[in-house]
């Protein structure tokens, strides 16, 4: 299978955006919608792999420019968010899911934490439309690579997504075996 570029995916997602321009907003994180992300989290991965509420506390008051959240314009809740920290390191490692710390604003690559859509919003393009998003702003902002772990069996939506795969990352959050997978933006 043919590796897609940024560039074929951004082109490609091009044609369903309208409809998902018109449903959602997309922005930055408000530090009142630390427990919305918390409980979004806690229902999109299993304990193990889920981050803590005071963790998610903790990376949306130090970096809520590094979210980037789809609102649904009808209710006003929170579907689906992307998040992940900054820093000039080239491999993901379980630290940065723990110590949101190690996060330095002028980073040149972005570690990706976590890429949540809440069940009655999936199959319908919106995660790809926040990663969409979140690689074109970041592509803006001079970074360089934006880094991701995901289990075996997203490889694949990664890849559609603009990611090649690393291989086996040395990331061993939630006692899990985890790809490492990356997209270069500049």
């Amino acid at each position: 299978m043919k590796q897609q570029s940024y560039e074929q995916t951004v082109k490609r997602e091009g044609n369903t955006m309208t409809s998902i321009e018109e449903r959602f907003e997309f922005r930055n994180i408000r530090p009142e919608e630390a427990d919305q992300a918390a409980q979004i989290e806690q229902i999109c991965f299993p304990p193990n792999e889920a981050c803590s509420e005071k963790m998610m506390k903790e990376r949306v008051l130090t970096a809520p420019e590094f979210f980037l959240v789809a609102v649904d314009k009808e209710n006003g809740k929170i579907a689906g968010f992307l998040n992940g920290l900054a820093t000039d390191e080239e491999a993901l490692r379980d630290e940065f899911f723990k110590d949101a710390g190690l996060h330095n604003p002028q980073g040149k690559n972005i570690m990706l934490l976590g890429l949540d859509v809440l069940p009655d919003y999936r199959r319908q393009g919106l995660a790809t439309a926040i990663m969409s998003r979140y690689l074109e702003r970041e592509r803006k902002q001079g970074r360089k690579t934006i880094i991701l772990t995901c289990l075996e069996g997203k490889v694949k939506m990664y890849e559609k997504m603009g990611f090649q795969n690393q291989g086996i990352s040395g990331s061993s959050w939630g006692g899990e075996q985890w790809y490492e997978m990356s997209c270069v933006l500049n």
